[in-house]
């Protein structure tokens, strides 16, 4: 048996409605998502018949906003056997809010989930992965409100989001009693290439991602930690022609690919929530 097949990789899904996204926040004012059609059901829905297909369970990170609307999706992501955590309430950036707001926005979301499920919600992912070196803070915030393990670094640039020189494993964060589950990168030509899914995951050749995830496993002889949202796998979804090109390059970018290959990759890894 491969060093790979013993080896129990992080599912994550980030549960967020389309129009909910970074890409959007500014052309879409979160007082008006009401106004737009919900999808995240029947989107979630599919990614669960396809968990339940290759026998996997994963941890889904969900926004309070959309579990206050749909707990029953909640509870059945429950039944079905997966993990929850939380997304934030609003689906801001972290960097982008007061400690304050970010204390009332968490613990909003906490309450929601809590009270929905009936469990304890342990971790925390920061909305586009905004935990950065300017929103530290958020981690006293996150022990504060009992959290056992966030999941918000992105060891990489971006224009956006990263820690470049965070650890690309997981580890416990110093000086708090917090376990860090970073967004998985593999190494290539030295340089530490983003492979653990959303816009990567469409925009990669899959021959590319499996290689750079294989090499994760069987090289470095480390679990993963990969994500991807439910809106991915809707290319039916509404189109935002106001949005900028870029935006609606990362977010509309091969959708019609994205189930075909999250199948090939649940058949070629073993997945597993998050510890």
């Amino acid at each position: 048996m491969s060093q790979q097949a013993n080896i129990t990789n992080c599912l994550t899904i980030d549960v967020e409605e389309h129009f909910q996204v970074a890409a959007f926040e500014n052309i879409i004012n979160p007082k008006d998502w009401d106004q737009h059609p919900s999808r995240v059901v029947i989107n979630t829905r599919l990614i669960l018949d396809l968990l339940d297909k290759y026998k996997t369970k994963a941890t889904f990170f969900i926004v309070g906003w959309t579990a206050e609307r749909h707990p029953k999706l909640v509870q059945e992501i429950c039944k079905r056997g997966h993990d929850i955590g939380c997304h934030s309430y609003l689906h801001q950036k972290v960097y982008d809010l007061t400690p304050e707001e970010f204390r009332e926005d968490t613990r909003k979301a906490k309450d929601i989930l809590e009270q929905i499920t009936g469990m304890k919600i342990r971790g925390y992912r920061a909305p586009s992965y905004s935990i950065t070196k300017k929103s530290l803070w958020a981690l006293d915030i996150l022990e504060e409100l009992c959290f056992e393990y966030d999941s918000s670094i992105f060891p990489i640039h971006h224009d956006r989001y990263g820690i470049p020189d965070a650890p690309r494993f997981p580890y416990k964060i110093p000086g708090h009693n917090l376990q860090e589950y970073p967004i998985s990168t593999s190494l290539f030509l030295g340089r530490k290439l983003p492979v653990s899914g959303g816009g990567y995951f469409r925009l990669f050749p899959y021959w590319l991602t499996k290689m750079a995830l294989k090499s994760i496993n069987e090289k470095e002889r480390k679990p993963f930690v990969f994500y991807i949202h439910p809106w991915e796998v809707d290319s039916d979804q509404p189109r935002f022609k106001d949005a900028s090109r870029l935006s609606k390059f990362r977010h509309y970018n091969n959708l019609g690919k994205t189930v075909s290959r999250f199948e090939r990759l649940l058949s070629h890894f073993k997945f597993g929530t998050i510890p």
